[in-house]
């Protein structure tokens, strides 16, 4: 882990072990994947960006949480979507709220490769 990333959680230190069961898991199944830290929020990127950790509360957030967003050509229906908005047709934007490892399931995991994907072919 970067000096970067480990300064973005600064503030909130409880979630950095969140985030780096994230990024252990999502560099594993996306190899290709580079990271960029910006003051809001940190990239995932395979040409473009297709999924973003932030710590921004949202309704509903717990004591400790990462709020991670990726996009894809659809809406997602589950209930642990927090929120999906369509920022132009086509492109849907999903955020949801991750305060425990185990909620780095197989079903999230295929979200965000299935965002990985559809990052490739915009």
């Amino acid at each position: 882990m970067t000096a970067e990333e480990l300064m973005f959680f600064s503030e909130r230190p409880g979630a950095l072990p969140l985030y780096g069961a994230l990024r252990n898991k999502l560099l594993a199944e996306c190899p290709d994947t580079a990271l960029k830290v910006q003051g809001t929020q940190i990239a995932f990127k395979a040409k473009y960006g297709y999924a973003f950790v932030s710590l921004r509360r949202m309704k509903g957030c717990p004591e400790v949480f990462l709020i991670l967003s990726f996009g894809l050509s659809h809406r997602l229906g589950p209930p642990r979507i927090a929120a999906a908005v369509e920022p132009y047709p086509g492109r849907w934007t999903h955020h949801v709220i991750v305060s425990r490892a185990e909620q780095l399931d197989d079903e999230l995991m295929g979200w965000l490769r299935e965002a990985h994907d559809f990052a490739l072919t915009k």
